[in-house]
Order: C-alpha cells, then sequence, then structure tokens
C-alpha cells in the first residue's frame, strides 16, 4: 500500500467513498465540484493502483488544520489503512509548521489511539465560524471535537 496525492482520475473514487459514508451518516456529503477544487488538499491510499483509502487536510488558520473526508472502502476495513492516511496528515500538518490538528469525528477510540484528545468544540471558533456555521449538522451536532499537538516551535535559546 502506498499513501500519495491524489490526481484527477481518483475524483470518482473519492465521491463514491465520500458518499458512501454520507448515506450511513458518518461523513458529510461533497459535490465533485468541491472534490476538484480542494484535489490538492487529499491524499489516498493505492493498493496496485486500486484507491483503498482517502483522507484531506483543511488548513483553518495559521495554527489549525483539520483532517476531512477519512474514509476506507469497506472491503479494506481493518487492515490499517485510516491509520496511515491520518500518520500522513499528521507529518504533511508537522511540515507545514502548523501546531494543531484537528478531527470532527465519530470514531473517538480510533483518533485516540493516534494521540488525540477530546475538546469542546467552542474552543476552536476558526472550525465553527468558517465551517460550522453553514453546516446542516449545526443545531444539533454530534460530531466530537479532536486535537493533536503536532508541532511545536522550538524555542531559541540566546
Amino acid at each position: 500500500m502506498n499513501i500519495r496525492k491524489a490526481v484527477m482520475s481518483d475524483c470518482e473514487t473519492i465521491y463514491q467513498l465520500i458518499k458512501h459514508y454520507a448515506r450511513e451518516g458518518k461523513l458529510l456529503s461533497r459535490t465533485y465540484t468541491s472534490i476538484y477544487e480542494n484535489l490538492q488538499n487529499f491524499y489516498v491510499a493505492d493498493d496496485g493502483g486500486k484507491v483503498t483509502g482517502i483522507a484531506s487536510l483543511h488548513i483553518l488558520d495559521k495554527d489549525l488544520a483539520e483532517i476531512r473526508s477519512l474514509a476506507v472502502d469497506p472491503e479494506y476495513k481493518g487492515k490499517g489503512i485510516g491509520k496511515e492516511l491520518v500518520k500522513k496528515i499528521i507529518t504533511e500538518t508537522n511540515r507545514l509548521q502548523i501546531e494543531n490538528l484537528i478531527a470532527l469525528t465519530y470514531q473517538i477510540e480510533f483518533f485516540s489511539k493516534l494521540g488525540f484528545h477530546i475538546v469542546d468544540k467552542q474552543s476552536l471558533p476558526q472550525k465553527m465560524w468558517k465551517d460550522c456555521i453553514n453546516c446542516p449538522k449545526l443545531p444539533s451536532c454530534d460530531e466530537t471535537a479532536m486535537l493533536k499537538k503536532v508541532w511545536q516551535q522550538e524555542l531559541i535559546k540566546k
């Protein structure tokens, strides 16, 4: 399995995976246009040419990024694909020197094992005012906000 940046030919699979989990109420749906416009933010797990999982990195502010659209093909669940995708997103967040990475999720145990901890959604105004304000789940959002510190600027000693 190889984790790589998504390319245009991955869009149909990305769309179908998101659609599958959106029907189950586990992800917010996305349009083809949204996927095209944000393709540079997506990573895919590629198993010999077959996309088996997806995740995207969305930057919200200078010190906050979010994992979005994390999904694994149901036939490939339990093989560590989601974990590898999250690790790739963490590595990229660290490379970009963004301090905090969040996920709004139903998979609390999964993210806890990767070093995320639960935070109050109200402590994330960048997310609340940028995205949540337009979300159909806003009045009764049942996702849990989780955060991981991924980068800390080293103190320069004089």
